[in-house]
């Protein structure tokens, strides 16, 4: 382990200055070989239910975190390694690998925290043990090791997790970090030249429009979320043989399983279906204006032809969706939310509600604009051709009254 924390000066702290040291992790197997080799020092954000209302702590990995016994190589040594490092009371921090042909990466994220701890979560209103997760950007070729001298945030439900000077490796060749490295976009330098513009998409076989299902999250406290909708993923990835595709995915809801989690300030949705795909939302809340949107979306899933077989995407700073607490929002017509340049969701009558939702049922209707906008076409036309048929009605009333007085009486 690294040197503590315990010397650093609360000014530097308060400045952003100065962070706790890194700690160094190894996992090895029976034989004594590492297959994981980690050093970053970690800070989190944790936003919990007190019995004065919501709070927010932020603490760091402290000196005397350690490996867990949990932490393994995989099968044979080979797959699916994973780092469990504790802390505290019962706190976890774990980092699950996979690899491809040519990468690995941190596949899954999870942090277990223990609210019974009243040194860090003073007057929690529960004392239970809770776990997130989340997929991540930390990747890096096969046998070198990811590098990442910038901050490297995950965010996980209300749990934000900062790691910083890191240095992270797995499935090593020998016991001992490569010289070679992949550096995360961070750090990278700005180019000084404009790239060259990718080719043009292949276009792909579209699909039929996806299956319209219903989901729901409850929690301690009720029903926090209802939606019924369908999904539709938007891909654009490059091939094996170096052309650019974009591709339709639906999301079977007879092969998908949900699941999610309530907060007072967050709620998520998470839908695991066929292809190791995993699809999240998250919908947030302005307490000012009281309206609820859909914040986040985050997606990990395998796409066989790619270069990269790992297709994952996140965007956290979304606006969509919007409605007024306690009532729903509502739109028929087909949207569009861009999450990254090559991710997009279609969604299809979309129906949803979050945070407030009395009895298990839709609130009052918001309709999106888009339907509004569909409206007035019709309605536009209509008063159109109302119009038309009055201009006809009255030339043929004026036309008649001159013909009739073109005659005299004899």
């Amino acid at each position: 382990m690294a040197a503590p924390c315990s010397a650093r000066r609360p000014l530097l702290l308060l400045l952003g200055l100065l962070h706790c040291a890194s700690s160094v992790f190894v996992v090895k197997n029976g034989n004594g070989t590492a297959c994981v080799m980690a050093n970053f020092s970690a800070a989190f954000s944790v936003n919990y239910d007190s019995r004065s209302g919501p709070k927010n702590v932020t603490f760091d990995l402290p000196s005397d975190a350690e490996m867990l016994n949990s932490s393994s190589c995989g099968k044979e040594n080979t797959s699916a390694p994973s780092l469990v490092i504790g802390f505290g009371k019962e706190h976890m921090l774990t980092l699950k690998f996979a690899r491809n042909a040519t990468r690995y990466s941190v596949q899954l994220m999870s942090f277990a925290y223990n609210l019974s701890d009243t040194h860090l979560f003073p007057n929690a209103s529960s004392s239970e043990t809770k776990t997130v997760e989340s997929i991540t950007d930390i990747r890096a070729d096969i046998d070198k090791k990811y590098r990442c001298v910038s901050g490297t945030q995950v965010h996980m439900s209300n749990v934000t997790v900062t790691l910083r000077d890191a240095t992270i490796q797995a499935y090593l060749s020998n016991s001992s970090f490569s010289r070679g490295e992949t550096r995360c976009e961070q750090d990278g330098p700005s180019p000084t030249t404009a790239p060259p513009a990718p080719p043009s998409p292949s276009p792909s076989p579209v699909p039929e429009s996806p299956s319209v299902d219903k989901y729901n999250v409850s929690g301690t406290n009720g029903t926090c979320l209802l939606a019924s909708m369908g999904l539709q993923l938007n891909l654009t990835y490059e091939r094996k043989d170096n052309t650019t595709v974009t591709k339709l995915l639906n999301i079977n809801p007879n092969k998908t399983s949900s699941s999610g989690s309530c907060g007072a300030h967050l709620v998520t949705l998470e839908l695991r279906s066929e292809g190791a795909t995993v699809l999240l939302f998250q919908f947030g809340m302005n307490a000012s204006s009281s309206r609820f949107f859909l914040q986040g979306i985050q997606l990990s899933t395998t796409l066989p032809d790619a270069k990269e077989p790992t297709f994952k995407a996140a965007n956290d700073s979304l606006r969509a969706l919007q409605a007024t607490v306690g009532n729903s929002y509502k739109c028929n017509a087909e949207e569009r939310v861009r999450v990254t340049k090559a991710f997009s969701v279609n969604m299809f009558k979309v129906w949803v509600q979050a945070f407030k939702v009395e009895g298990g049922q839709f609130g009052s209707v918001e309709e999106c604009l888009l339907d509004e906008n569909n409206m007035l076409i019709p309605i536009a036309v209509g008063g159109a051709l109302a119009g038309l048929v009055l201009i006809v009605l009255i030339a043929y009333l004026v036309g008649r009254k001159r013909s009739h007085a073109g005659y005299q009486t004899i």
